[in-house]
């Protein structure tokens, strides 16, 4: 299945059907009189929601979703039948832009919430609607409203606890392969990550969903490299994790090249909380390690951590310390009973 996280759509409502000019004329009847029905409303187009979903790749093979129109009304007091509606099925996290694409529409972030995109036109009133004292035989019916078209923007932003950055090579795949069971692509040259992966990553009996992205380069901002089209999918995260390679001759430069690349973006995404790690370790020993170290505390701040994902080494304190900054209602947690082996 491939990714896709932004398309374009076009919808359109059902028109609403005409009310009816119709007269019941009926053998052995005295009185008749006007008996023309309504017409049926028009379908709309909902968004919704769902799950089972991480990717926009369906709207890639269809992009038009028309509802169907209500139905004319007919004699004999009948109604025309109602338009059938159109849902949207995406996934949780998608935002609906107009087609400025700066404008939201509705942000879809918890499982079944519906919004409504375009409302069905209302039916025609018959000449049922028209009869009065004065105008006892009207021959006059209204005709249907119009459906409503419009052009949107679909645009996903992956529901992830913890968000990865760094430069291209820093270790995020590596990480989030040696933490959880998911299994991106792992290489020694920059941009093999081409898309946004996710992993479920465990620690203390609890549970949080990582989302690594590929990397940033200096002026992604302006497009350079895979620009900052990925960037969307760590804001709605809790908290940050920056790894940096640890082998790198300039810790310091890379540090502040991801921080410029946050703050270009825009948004509340540079005041997140994050942890700063030192990756790579296993390559350095003890006096190696203390350069770079130094180096990246006085850059950032404050404390740095030091981690192996390959070697394991520093792993289980990096995962404590973005469990804690992760809100309690947003970690899952194991259960804690041992099941029963079966017996016949």
């Amino acid at each position: 299945m491939k990714f896709l996280d932004l398309c374009k759509v076009y919808i359109r409502s059902g028109a609403g059907g005409g009310g009816c000019v119709s007269f019941r004329r009926e053998k052995y009847i005295e009185y008749g009189g006007p008996d023309g029905g309504d017409g049926g409303t028009g379908g709309s187009v909902w968004a919704e929601a769902v799950d089972g979903l991480n990717t926009l790749i369906d709207f890639r093979y269809q992009q038009h979703f028309f509802a169907k129109n209500g139905q004319p009304g007919m004699g004999k007091q009948r109604t025309g039948k109602d338009g059938e509606d159109i849902i949207l099925r995406v996934p949780v996290g998608t935002e609906i832009l107009d087609e400025d694409q700066e404008t939201v529409i509705a942000d879809l972030t918890e499982l079944g919430q519906r919004v409504q995109l375009a409302r069905g036109g209302n039916g025609g009133w018959g000449n049922l609607h028209f009869k009065s004292a004065t105008n006892q035989a009207p021959r006059r019916s209204n005709p249907g409203q119009e459906g409503v078209e419009r052009t949107l923007w679909l645009r996903l932003k992956l529901i992830a606890d913890v968000g990865l950055l760094g430069l291209p090579n820093a270790g995020k795949s590596t990480f989030l392969a040696s933490t959880s069971n998911a299994r991106p692509k792992i290489a020694d040259y920059p941009f093999t990550t081409l898309h946004p992966n996710l992993g479920v990553v465990g620690v203390d009996n609890t549970e949080f969903v990582v989302a690594d992205i590929p990397g940033l380069i200096e002026g992604a901002s302006e497009g350079r490299g895979l620009g900052d089209l990925f960037l969307g999918h760590v804001e709605r995260c809790a908290v940050l994790l920056h790894l940096i390679d640890g082998t790198s001759e300039t810790v310091a430069e890379d540090y502040h090249t991801i921080i410029g690349e946050l703050e270009a973006y825009g948004g509340d995404l540079a005041e997140k909380p994050r942890v700063t790690v030192l990756n790579k370790v296993d390559a350095l020993d003890e006096e190696e390690r203390a350069s770079p170290l130094k180096e990246l505390e006085k850059a950032s701040g404050g404390s740095v951590m030091m981690m192996s994902s390959v070697a394991g080494e520093g792993v289980t304190e990096v995962l404590r310390t973005l469990r804690q900054n992760i809100d309690e209602d947003r970690l899952r947690f194991r259960s804690t009973e041992e099941e029963t082996p079966w017996q016949p």
